[in-house]
């Protein structure tokens, strides 16, 4: 079974950056599709990014394309999501997830399609 630990939240200005990580014990990552989602105070938990096994063809919400990006390193076994010109909106606990599933799909935006998360990382972007 993996374990899922993120890392990177904090306080930042709007406009700023922050870099999370996700990090995961008891399984490679290798051949699995990850993804973040995000859960801003009193509001649902929605899809933020996906990324395949491949590495490629990755996935964004509308409301971040152009300014996060996904990536992977299986050598670290660790996700990442980096996130430039940030907004209030922005605020919330992101979560990174996973599948059980080895060389499964990537374009799954529901949370309770993932089969693993983390306990999240608090982002909170001031105005």
């Amino acid at each position: 079974q993996v374990q899922l630990v993120e890392s990177g939240g904090g306080l930042v200005q709007a406009g700023g950056s922050l870099r999370l990580a996700c990090a995961a014990s008891g399984r490679t990552l290798l051949g699995y599709p990850m993804g973040w989602f995000r859960q801003p105070p009193g509001k649902e938990r929605t899809f933020v990014a996906s990324i395949p096994w491949t590495g490629t063809n990755t996935l964004y919400a509308d409301s971040v394309k152009g300014r996060f990006t996904i990536s992977r390193d299986s050598a670290k076994n660790t996700m990442y999501l980096q996130m430039n010109s940030l907004e209030p909106e922005d605020t919330a606990v992101y979560y990174c997830v996973t599948k059980d599933s080895r060389w499964s799909v990537a374009d799954t935006y529901h949370f309770s399609d993932w089969d693993y998360w983390g306990q999240g990382t608090q982002v909170t972007v001031s105005s």
